[in-house]
């Protein structure tokens, strides 16, 4: 975490001088106290008559002093705050741009709530940490050390005060910071878990309310949002306890103060006005001790986050850049060469042995469960294989630099990830700097156009958060577009038709084919309707293939899709034309 501190090292400097300008102004107030007590009031020096010039002018310095720490105080937080949002800002980014750079496998070990969470609440108690450290800290030392040296320059039996009561005070704030210290760790993971409760309620509102689960979500969220009550109570109670007891100690150590005051007045060692002087110098002193409490509350969650934040920074993505991002002679070719893949001790692939040559459109049926859209994830490498090559132009899939491969790849999934912006923007993340004219021809050969421009805003139609303001086939044709646009040499439709009707189906793939010829097609579905047409089907069975070869071939000699197409066409799913 240093790192990203030291780009900010001016402000970690003068944040803590103009703190030195604020507490030494806090220090100087006892010292013109005690002049306007016993100079202003009592007249010590002047036969025991006052003179009330010596108030009005050191009241004014008081003032001025007072005003100038201020200023001092308001740049120390100025620059404190500069510094910790700055450094967090840069660790939010990082931490953002390193889960963006995850595998599926990773984001799933973190769990969508818990990034959350510490990408925002954990770098904010970070950031409290940043400005504690290089402002609060720097405060309670300079009190400490500075009322301590003034404390004594008054009367050294006050030095016996301070010597008796700073290490039992000390104590009680290393025992229940001790205490609290690991219960931090838990309040996040608490708090993790109604991230994750909350998260998954809000994506999936339409489910509970069809359902009539809200009475049970709720169950879920109380469940969660106890944990979370509890653990913070737990650290409230320990902090409660902890402020009674230490006041009960800063009140007799000003006790003793004014008690040893009071004897040496009275042998003339000493002025009323020092004892009075002594008595806040006590006070503030005690104070910034009992301030170390809030100090390190902030402290101790403060590093529990940070550690937190470390498994995200300290991760390295597990889908690593390879080196190539050169040219290829081949395009749009792709070779599985004794591919097996699973996830821990599960092998969902086994063996797979398969080319798909530029231009071809290869379908992949089979049951669910079968591994169609493993298969097709290992292409753009959003998992890697656990035995065998990907290659894609004749390149291994791991020597590509990642972006250069994705280039290649287009990638339309059942599941139509829209963002809350218009149609045209949505169509456009397929290609930077498209223009209209793209955007069109894309809905166009995916269906879309009609729906689109009979829309009030036609292209400029904003799209509700997830989609959810367009129906299940609408919002499949605009991923469509997004990825037909995007002009990719293999172009991966992972069941990205099952919304649509037969028929635009039908209309979809005829238009693709004529439109994209040169493009290289795989198809995953789970309709004969769907692929009949393709060059050649591949029927996975047990993450092993069944089966390759035309939709005539397979009909007559495989089990398998004879089953399927006896179960969906000839009991009336729908005709094949």
């Amino acid at each position: 975490m240093i790192k990203y501190l030291k780009k900010y090292y001016i402000f970690c400097i003068l944040a803590p001088l103009f703190m030195f300008g604020e507490v030494y102004m806090d220090l100087l107030q006892p010292r013109f106290m005690k002049t306007i007590v016993d100079e202003g009031v009592l007249g010590l020096s002047n036969n025991g008559v006052g003179d009330l010039n010596i108030v009005i002018f050191v009241g004014i310095k008081m003032i001025l002093f007072v005003i100038l720490g201020g200023l001092c105080g308001i740049l120390a937080g100025v620059f404190a705050n500069l510094c910790s949002q700055n450094f967090g800002n840069d660790i939010r980014k990082d931490c953002f741009k390193n889960t963006l750079a995850f595998s599926f496998e990773q984001t799933d070990k973190f769990s969508t709530g818990s990034i959350i969470t510490r990408i925002t609440n954990d770098i904010t108690q970070l950031q409290n940490l940043v400005a504690q450290c290089i402002r609060g800290f720097v405060r309670t030392g300079l009190i400490i050390i500075g009322g301590t040296v003034c404390l004594i320059s008054l009367d050294l039996s006050f030095g016996t005060v301070i010597i008796c009561a700073l290490p039992v005070i000390l104590g009680c704030v290393i025992f229940f910071i001790t205490k609290s210290a690991p219960i931090f760790g838990i309040l996040q993971k608490k708090l993790d878990d109604l991230n994750g409760v909350m998260q998954e309620n809000i994506s999936g509102a339409r489910v509970v309310k069809a359902y009539v689960k809200e009475e049970h979500e709720l169950g879920r969220f109380s469940q969660a949002n106890k944990g979370l009550v509890d653990t913070q109570l737990r650290v409230l109670t320990l902090f409660a306890y902890m402020s009674p007891i230490m006041n009960i100690f800063l009140n007799m150590a000003i006790v003793a103060v004014i008690y040893l005051g009071g004897i040496s007045v009275k042998g003339g060692n000493i002025t009323p006005g020092a004892v009075m002087a002594a008595v806040t110098y006590i006070t503030q002193i005690l104070n910034a001790v009992m301030r170390m409490n809030m100090i390190f509350q902030t402290v101790s969650r403060g590093m529990a986050s940070a550690k937190r934040l470390n498994e995200i920074l300290d991760t390295e993505p597990s889908i690593a850049d390879g080196g190539f991002d050169g040219e290829t002679t081949l395009r749009g070719v792709v070779e599985f060469k004794n591919v097996s893949f699973g996830y821990g001790r599960s092998m969902i692939l086994k063996n797979i042995d398969l080319t798909v040559n530029k231009g071809e459109t290869l379908a992949i049926l089979g049951a669910t469960g079968s591994g169609k859209t493993s298969l097709a994830s290992l292409i753009p490498r959003f998992y890697d294989v656990s035995s065998g090559q990907v290659l894609v132009d004749g390149v291994d899939v791991k020597d590509y630099k990642l972006s250069k491969l994705r280039d290649k790849v287009s990638v339309v999934l059942q599941k139509s990830e829209l963002f809350n912006t218009t149609i045209e923007e949505n169509i456009l993340w397929g290609k930077n700097g498209a223009s209209h004219d793209e955007v069109e021809a894309a809905a166009e050969t995916a269906q879309a156009k009609e729906f689109i421009e009979s829309s009030a805003e036609g292209y400029n139609s904003f799209v509700a958060e997830k989609g959810m303001s367009l129906s299940g086939g609408q919002r499949q044709r605009i991923a469509i577009s997004r990825g037909i646009i995007k002009d990719a040499e293999i172009l991966i439709l992972d069941d990205s038709t099952s919304a649509l009707d037969l028929r635009t189906e039908a209309a979809f793939y005829k238009s693709l084919n004529e439109r994209h010829p040169d493009i290289t097609k795989i198809i995953i579905a789970q309709r004969i309707a769907s692929v009949k047409d393709a060059d050649r089907i591949v029927i996975l069975d047990e993450g092993r293939i069944n089966a390759c070869g035309t939709h005539e071939s397979l009909l007559e000699t495989n089990e398998i899709y004879q089953d399927i197409y006896n179960s969906q066409l000839k009991g009336g799913v729908g005709e094949v034309e």
